[in-house]
């Protein structure tokens, strides 16, 4: 089958079918992030074909492409399904993980390692603690409705991560961390700095959460500070990257290099 040619008047090189599957998977796969498919099941081929306006050969390769993600699945008799979940996590708001998740299904957190330790000294700095301090390290790996998410190591000041210890492993399997904070410093968090980089898992982070070998992870780093402005806890936090996607709505005319101009 022919594939149908470019409409308009632009200019370069024709686009090959690997790039026209490129560009019908970035739009299937918003689709099944955000849930576009309620009965769990994508249009048929012909449907997409005429949809997208190009040939059944990209189209299949576009659902290839999902497919290798882990997002579908070819089932005979029914046809293209979505067995691959995402969760969003909104980056306009100060929320604990387990406080996002909770929306989307069953959390349980397996508390790893939970110890007094001395922190590496750019930690120490970050958290402005004295070099050579103590500092608690709470490591743990998240699962939703029985899958892996994320694998949280955090690094908490003494006067807030001590009476966390003291809690128990208990309830802080059963508890978020920024509620276990707040009630160990008696005052509400802050302000957080939060980065976030993908990168390609290593050995060890992949087999903990399941992932396939050479799989990407949101690498996201955090640090949290209590309404005082007082340093909290600083998180290495790597997400499954087929699993979560991060979500905002920004507003151009709030700020931004724009934003001067279009004042009246």
């Amino acid at each position: 089958m022919h594939e149908p040619r470019e409409r308009g008047g632009g200019s370069g090189a024709a686009p090959t079918r690997a790039d026209r599957a490129r560009r019908v998977a970035h739009v299937l796969r918003g689709q099944v992030l955000r849930g576009a498919f309620p009965d769990g099941v994508l249009p048929d081929e012909r449907a997409l074909v005429a949809e997208f306006d190009t040939s059944r050969n990209t189209v299949r390769e576009a659902l290839g492409l999902l497919r290798d993600e882990g997002l579908v699945a070819r089932r005979q008799g029914v046809g293209t399904v979505v067995v691959g979940r995402a969760y969003q996590h909104p980056l306009g708001e100060l929320s604990g993980l387990a406080e996002v998740l909770q929306r989307h299904g069953v959390v349980v957190n397996e508390v790893r390692e939970a110890r007094s330790v001395r922190p590496p000294r750019t930690v120490a700095r970050r958290l402005g603690l004295a070099e050579g301090g103590p500092a608690v390290y709470l490591e743990r790996l998240r699962r939703v409705d029985g899958t892996p998410l994320s694998l949280d190591c955090t690094y908490l000041i003494p006067e807030v991560g001590e009476p966390l210890l003291a809690r128990g492993r208990d309830t802080l399997e059963k508890h978020d961390v920024f509620d276990l904070i707040e009630t160990a410093a008696g005052t509400p968090l802050g302000t957080a700095e939060v980065s976030v980089q993908a990168v390609v898992a290593d050995p060890a982070t992949c087999a903990v959460l399941a992932m396939p070998a050479g799989g990407a992870v949101l690498a996201v780093e955090r640090l949290t500070r209590l309404a005082d402005g007082r340093p909290a806890d600083l998180e290495f936090i790597h997400l499954r990257g087929d699993r979560l996607t991060l979500h905002a709505t920004l507003d151009r005319a709030r700020g931004g290099p724009g934003a001067a101009h279009r004042q009246p």
